[in-house]
């Protein structure tokens, strides 16, 4: 009855982080559209959820020393990254174009590991791949030439190589370690990343440049007016501080599997806020490819392979999904 328990408590986390990742570039596109540069709209995001998880950082000072490359690769990959390439897509592109692009991240995984660790992928995975590839060529409609901004299009799909960056940093945080040293927290991890994305976005954002009178405005959400400083505290609190903190208490208490498969929700809920709150309305071949992307991208994540086959490392790549800022 406990683990029953459990579990339920973690297909809820999960769930209210797929929401909280999803609700990112809703948010942040009235900002952008308000006259405030995606790159510092990303340093907001990023700088702000270091402060508030500063105390985690403070608490594993040590981690930098001992785990210099992971610190900074996930810093620079998986936070600056994944989000400013992110957000500069979405300032050129609708938001559910850009996280349908951006999760083409898993199929990108399976390349990684098929080609570049030369390691067998299943036949599942494989089909994941080529579903994904399929709905990708009917989001950006390519028999028309591309139906979207070419270079918007090329931002969120360096979105999804930095995403690809950040499933192997974050499977290479804990496995294959051969001095015994403990796997160092995930949260730590992730407070130290974004203390060092912090670091990187002031130095290439220059937010003392930014109108900071522009966050007293309202903000178009769709035909709504809401305040802009409401939604820095969504993006802050909800998309990166709720969403990392659930995200990581799900992947502990959910099977790796199960938890990527709820966290290939964060697509699904991302267009569906855009096309709720911002009238972002996408056409039928939209819809479809769409949702090719996603049956590919959960395919890939849950195409588990028997104990002991050699496949099984597709899974344990995938298992931190939970963990990441995107999109």
């Amino acid at each position: 009855m406990r683990g029953t328990a459990v579990k339920s408590t973690g297909l809820g986390l999960a769930l209210v982080s797929a929401c909280a990742f999803g609700g990112s570039g809703v948010a942040a596109k009235p900002l952008i559209d308000l006259g405030l540069d995606p790159l510092q709209v990303v340093w907001m995001r990023v700088a702000g959820a270091a402060l508030v998880l500063l105390p985690v950082a403070l608490r594993s000072r040590a981690l930098p020393r001992q785990r210099p490359g992971l610190v900074a690769g996930f810093g620079l990959l998986a936070i600056v990254g994944c989000q400013a390439l992110y957000f500069v897509a979405i300032a050129r592109i609708p938001v559910g174009i850009a996280i349908l692009v951006e999760y083409l991240g898993p199929a990108l995984l399976l390349g990684w590991i098929r080609f570049v660790q030369r390691r067998p992928v299943t036949r599942a995975a494989a089909l994941g791949v080529v579903l994904a590839t399929a709905g990708m060529t009917c989001v950006v409609e390519v028999w028309s030439g591309l139906a979207f901004d070419a270079l918007g299009l090329l931002y969120a799909f360096g979105a999804a190589c930095c995403q690809v960056a950040y499933f192997v940093l974050a499977d290479g945080g804990g496995s294959g370690r051969t001095d015994g040293a403990a796997a160092p927290e995930p949260e730590s991890v992730i407070a130290h990343g974004l203390v060092v994305g912090a670091l990187v976005l002031t130095a290439v954002s220059h937010p003392w440049t930014m109108r900071w009178h522009t966050l007293g405005h309202q903000a178009a959400l769709g035909d709504r007016e809401v305040p802009a400083v409401l939604l820095v505290g969504w993006i802050v609190l909800v998309s990166t501080v709720v969403a990392y903190l659930t995200g990581v208490t799900a992947v502990r208490s959910l099977s790796p599997q199960v938890a990527a498969v709820v966290g290939g929700m964060e697509a699904v809920i991302a267009t569906v806020l855009a096309w709720i709150l911002l009238a972002e309305h996408l056409g039928f071949w939209q819809v479809a490819g769409g949702a090719l992307v996603v049956a590919g991208a959960l395919v890939a994540q849950t195409a588990s392979a028997k104990p002991g086959r050699a496949e099984g490392t597709v899974v344990a790549a995938s298992a931190p999904a939970q963990e990441r800022m995107s999109a």
